[in-house]
């Protein structure tokens, strides 16, 4: 073990204890059963694809679903392009988290604040928007749980994660 300093979208984050990889990362939405499960699934499934070792971990800021599977739309959009969501089971975001991610990815900006509103006084983990630095532009990733727009939130989901792999790489 090292100590060195964890830098992820150009922002260092803290001195750790542990192996320089690999990233540790939490993709945060509302209920966790839509989104974060698939940026989650998404982009582990790509970071493997490119030898990229990462731990990838999802959570919802309500916790109405804990232990529960992705919605089954979610499952189903995922599935159509080669992704499985099968193993994932919702769970509530804990302050603890803070410690256990180098950084932790929102889905919109309510997820922001409520995640923000949550952080253990003095840490300093980065919280971002998937979106922000890709070519998705910063913009809210819309909850498709009421609009059925799966698809439509998939694509942009692999946006961000084909734009968020090229940023870890080394």
């Amino acid at each position: 073990m090292i100590l060195h300093t964890v830098s992820l979208m150009g922002v260092a984050t803290r001195m750790t204890k542990r192996p320089v990889a690999p990233h540790r990362l939490l993709f945060v939405c509302l209920g966790n059963i839509c989104r974060s499960p698939t940026a989650h699934g998404v982009f582990r499934a790509k970071a493997r694809a490119a030898g990229l070792e990462v731990v990838t971990d999802c959570a919802g800021t309500g916790g109405w679903h804990i232990g529960q599977p992705p919605d089954r739309r979610a499952v189903q959009a995922a599935a159509a392009r080669g992704y499985d969501l099968s193993d994932l089971r919702a769970r509530q975001i804990k302050p603890a988290d803070f410690a256990r991610h180098d950084l932790i990815l929102v889905m919109d900006r309510s997820n922001l604040k409520d995640v923000e509103a949550l952080r253990p006084k003095g840490d300093i983990t980065p919280v971002r928007l998937f979106s922000d630095g890709t070519a998705a532009g910063g913009r809210d990733i819309p909850d498709p749980y009421y609009t059925d727009g799966f698809d439509q939130v998939l694509d942009l989901i692999e946006t961000c994660a084909d734009d968020l792999l090229q940023r870890l790489r080394p």
